[in-house]
């Protein structure tokens, strides 16, 4: 029997409370293809920094190297923990592992009521890959004069040909499985050195790529088409920060941030890859039962398909689709169900999927 080593890092607020579902539907799919897990738990975040003085131990990165892939609840709490020293960990894991490739994607179900007036499940599914190493998320610059009149702070995107070509190929590749059709966002009409270079190199990529339909838009144009005509979108590339705003605004569009999966890709699979929901540790709802734990269970069928499970993969998707279009709802959905409830309608829509479960 194959096995699987899985790191979790359930982390902070609703990060434990969405994780143990993922785990459940994770574990269930797997005795019923044939194929093991093995999951072992990090209690890093907010409590292991209020201990320890350290978000995560000094050599975090060389425990979590040998697993097969890294199962991410959400890290995070303001008023306990700076933002910026939280985020730190999630940074040096994609860029230590070299994940340079996020992967998010926005799919409307059926039973979920959108946002966008007139908008259904046939309009809303595309996919925002985001560069994920470098951009504006690479630590270069500091700040200066701290504390006097005249202080100031440089802070300095990197985009360098390397990342752009990998991200853009990584697009296309991805683009032929879907529909064909690549959106690159940038914003080269006001930075003219960082991003004229993307628009160049998508250029250069294009006849490699016929059989895509390439465009490209600024980032501002980009957030407006998306709420004007999300069906016009099917997989959208862009730099580190135009990604992550894209992604969050996808989520949304998507039905809300709590069906909003993700991962964070080694595509070369030197290292492992890193899954997790969109929605972040939700310090306000954290302890409540409430918590919508889909983003968290579609962010391990994203895992499954990155393991070669697609089967198990394409279970856990249609069972949440099930689920959603009988009605099964939390709170943000409109619904009533708590976070434990909402992974026990996910569990029996896939035990009718499954062929014992159909008699």
């Amino acid at each position: 029997m194959k096995r699987y080593r899985i790191a979790v890092l359930p982390g902070d607020g609703i990060g434990v409370e969405v994780t143990p579902e993922a785990l459940r539907v994770l574990e269930g799919v797997a005795e019923s293809h044939g194929f093991g897990v093995e999951t072992e738990s990090f209690p890093w975040g907010a409590a292991y920094w209020e201990k320890n003085g350290r978000y995560v131990p000094d050599d975090f990165l060389e425990v979590l190297r040998p697993f097969d892939a890294i199962f991410l609840g959400a890290f995070g709490w303001p008023e306990r923990v700076p933002d910026h020293v939280s985020l730190a960990p999630l940074v040096r894991i994609r860029q230590a592992f070299d994940q340079y490739a996020c992967v998010r994607p926005s799919r409307l179900y059926s039973g979920v009521t959108g946002v966008l007036e007139g908008k259904g499940p046939d309009e809303i599914d595309f996919v925002v890959i985001r560069e994920n190493s470098e951009g504006e998320y690479v630590d270069s610059g500091g700040r200066f004069k701290v504390g006097k009149p005249d202080e100031f702070a440089l802070q300095t995107a990197i985009h360098t040909r390397k990342g752009i070509e990998r991200i853009l190929r990584f697009g296309f590749e991805y683009a032929r499985r879907r529909r064909g059709r690549l959106t690159m966002i940038t914003k080269s009409n006001a930075q003219k050195y960082g991003y004229v270079l993307w628009d160049e190199i998508l250029d250069e990529l294009r006849p490699e790529y016929a059989d895509v339909e390439a465009e490209r838009q600024h980032a501002d144009a980009a957030a407006m088409n998306l709420v004007r005509r999300p069906e016009a979108f099917d997989v959208i590339v862009a730099a580190n920060l135009f990604g992550d705003l894209l992604t969050d605004l996808g989520g949304v569009i998507g039905g809300g941030l709590g069906l909003a999966p993700s991962t964070n890709t080694n595509p070369e699979r030197e290292f492992p890859s890193m899954f997790e929901p969109v929605h972040g540790s939700a310090p306000d709802i954290a302890g409540e039962g409430i918590a919508n734990p889909v983003a968290a269970i579609l962010s391990a069928a994203l895992m499954l398909d990155w393991l070669g499970e697609e089967g198990a993969a394409a279970m856990i998707r249609g069972a949440v689709e099930s689920a959603l279009g009988n009605g099964a709802a939390t709170v943000d959905l409109g619904g009533r169900l708590s976070t434990v409830e909402m992974g026990d309608a996910v569990i029996r829509a896939m035990a009718e999927r499954s062929p014992a479960g159909r008699g």
